[in-house]
């Protein structure tokens, strides 16, 4: 197993408790914008700043793909993101006008400037996470652990989702655009998940194991 290699923010990267985050963020019935980017975070493994600052231009809705282009990524190379059924179907309560609204969340203060980096984690605040239980970026590391946990994923294929950087150049050379077909399934898995952890259903294991490049 590939240890996931996240910095030490504060998360929740147990089932039972993130089940009770994901209870949280549903029951909020605050501004839509500020109650749709928590909704939509958990589903896509990025960075809260990826996420305020992604752009309608970014996103193919016919293929389900979310390309986040280099300068806007941590390790300066674009990254593809595949989309479940869940994440489009929560952008889509999102109204949108692309001559008016380049951001998916936008400032509440001005519609030219992405929403304020402290709103995701003022939403956990109200929802009384502390910032010693979680975080915004704390989403991140609740993927990758509880990913690599369930053992069913091919551990480099979570390392790509998650943007992670190789360490050694031939490797990254080799490894860049792998396991797609995985990732697309983990990801909707991933989307399934997190809605039984919500309801608290039983989790249903998958079918399916380790993809290819």
């Amino acid at each position: 197993m590939i240890s996931p290699k996240v910095q030490h923010r504060a998360a929740i990267t147990t089932a039972k408790v993130a089940g009770a985050l994901l209870r949280s963020i549903m029951e909020y019935d605050g501004n839509k914008l500020t109650s749709i980017a928590p909704r939509l975070i958990p589903h896509l493994f990025v960075r809260p700043g990826e996420l305020r600052f992604s752009e309608w231009k970014e996103f193919d809705f016919g293929k389900a793909v979310w390309t986040i282009p280099d300068h806007k990524m941590k390790m300066r190379r674009p990254h593809v993101v595949p989309l479940s059924k869940q994440a489009l179907s929560i952008i889509r309560e999102l109204e949108h006008d692309d001559s008016l609204r380049t951001y998916l969340f936008p400032s509440l203060r001005s519609m030219g400037r992405p929403m304020s980096d402290n709103t995701l984690n003022a939403a956990l605040r109200r929802w009384g996470y502390g910032k010693d239980e979680m975080t915004a970026h704390g989403f991140y590391a609740m993927a990758a652990t509880l990913l690599n946990e369930m053992g069913i994923w091919n551990p480099h294929a979570i390392e790509r989702q998650l943007a992670h950087a190789e360490s050694n150049s031939v490797r990254r050379a080799y490894a860049r655009g792998q396991y797609w077909d995985e990732r697309v399934k983990m990801m909707q898995h991933w989307s399934d998940y997190l809605d039984q952890l919500r309801d608290r259903a039983t989790i249903l294991r998958p079918q399916f194991g380790h993809g290819g490049s």
